[in-house]
C-alpha cells in the first residue's frame, strides 16, 4: 500500500454506498482518491459530480470520479455495497441467493483488472456476502472483510450510554455474531470505563437490572427493522461504519473492531466469517481477539456460527 497515494473504489452507488462517500468525504483525510462504480452509469456520473461540488467545503481535497472495473487495478480497498435492497419484513438471509448473483458480476472483473488490495464487503447478508467474497477472489482471509457487527456494536455503544448516562466511547462492549437474528451481547465482558457492568448490575445501591440489559439487547437486534419500517432503509450508520473501517486499515491503525472475519479455530469455529473483534491495520485483519465467553455465551455463539454454515453450504457458487 502507498501510504501517499490511498484509493478507494466504492461499487454500488445506492444509498449505503454514498453514505458512505459522504462520510469519507466529511471526515477528510482517510484516503485521497475515491471512484464509484455502478451498473447505472449515468448515477455513478451523477454521484460523483455532486461530492465534487462539495469539496469546497471539505476537510482536505480528494479527487473523485465514477469509473469503470479496470480502475480497481491500483486501488488499496475495494468497497462493496451493491446488491438487491432489503424489503420490509425481509430477513438479511432472505436475500442472501439474490445477491449472490449480483456478486459473480462483480468479483471476476475486479480480479481480472488486477487488484492486489482488500476486499470490504457491507451487503446484506454481510457475513455470507463476504464469505462468498472469499470463495470467488481466492483472496488470503485477512484481506476480504465484512462490515459485520460493526454498527450493531455502535448501537450498543450508544444504547448502554444513555442508560448509564456516559459518553458511548466510555462503554466497551461487543455484539458478536451473525449480523442478523442470532447475534448477541456477551454481557460477561461489557466494562464502563474498567468496572464490568455486571457488577454494577448487581450493586443494590442503584436502579441498573439485568433485565434492561436484555430489553437493550433486542433494541439494538432489532434496530434495522425498525428503521427501515420507517424509512425504508438504514444507510447512514453503516455508512459511517464502513468510514470507520477504511479509516482503520489505511491508517495502520491496530484498532480493535467487530467485522467479520473467517474463524480458524477461533471460537471452537472454523471457516466461518463471522462478526467478533479483530484488529484491523494496513493488511487487513491483523488478529482475531477471542473474547473469554460464558457456556451461555458459547452456545449462543455455537447457534449463530451454525445459523450461517447451514445457509452457506445451500448455495452454489
Amino acid at each position: 500500500m502507498n501510504a501517499d497515494r490511498r484509493k478507494v473504489v466504492l461499487i454500488g452507488t445506492g444509498m449505503v454506498g454514498m453514505s458512505f462517500a459522504y462520510s469519507l468525504v466529511n471526515q477528510g483525510g482517510i484516503c485521497n482518491e475515491l471512484v464509484l462504480i455502478d451498473i447505472d452509469k449515468k448515477r455513478a456520473n451523477g454521484e460523483a459530480m455532486d461530492l465534487n461540488h462539495g469539496l469546497a467545503f471539505a476537510k482536505s481535497n480528494m479527487k473523485i470520479c465514477a469509473g469503470e472495473y479496470k480502475d480497481c487495478k491500483d486501488a488499496d480497498i475495494v468497497v462493496i455495497s451493491a446488491g438487491v435492497a432489503q424489503k420490509e419484513g425481509e430477513t438479511r438471509l432472505d436475500l442472501l441467493q439474490r445477491n449472490v448473483e449480483v456478486f459473480r458480476s462483480i468479483i471476476g472483473p475486479v480480479i481480472k483488472s488486477g487488484f492486489d488490495g482488500i476486499f470490504l464487503v457491507a451487503t446484506n447478508p454481510v457475513d455470507i456476502m463476504t464469505r462468498v467474497t472469499f470463495e470467488l477472489s481466492r483472496f488470503g482471509a485477512s484481506r476480504v472483510i465484512g462490515t459485520g457487527t460493526s454498527l450493531d456494536t455502535a448501537r450498543l455503544r450508544y444504547l448502554l450510554g444513555d442508560y448509564f448516562t456516559v459518553d458511548p466511547k466510555n462503554i466497551h462492549g461487543y455484539v458478536i455474531g451473525e449480523h442478523g437474528d442470532s447475534e448477541f451481547v456477551p454481557f460477561s465482558q461489557v466494562l464502563l470505563a474498567t468496572k464490568p457492568v455486571k457488577s454494577i448490575l448487581e450493586d443494590d445501591r442503584n436502579e441498573y437490572c439485568i433485565d434492561d440489559m436484555q430489553h437493550i439487547e433486542e433494541q439494538v437486534r432489532t434496530a434495522a427493522y425498525k428503521i427501515i419500517e420507517a424509512k425504508r432503509a438504514t444507510y447512514y450508520g453503516i455508512g459511517m461504519a464502513i468510514t470507520r473501517i477504511v479509516k482503520a486499515i489505511l491508517g495502520d491503525e491496530n484498532s480493535v473492531l467487530t467485522v467479520s472475519a473467517k474463524l480458524c479455530g477461533e471460537y471452537d469455529t472454523r471457516d466461518v466469517f463471522i462478526g467478533v473483534p479483530c484488529i484491523i491495520g494496513r493488511n487487513g485483519v491483523k488478529e482475531i481477539v477471542e473474547l473469554n465467553l460464558t457456556d451461555d455465551e458459547k452456545e449462543k455463539f455455537q447457534k449463530s456460527s451454525g445459523v450461517l454454515s447451514e445457509y452457506f453450504n445451500g448455495l452454489k457458487l
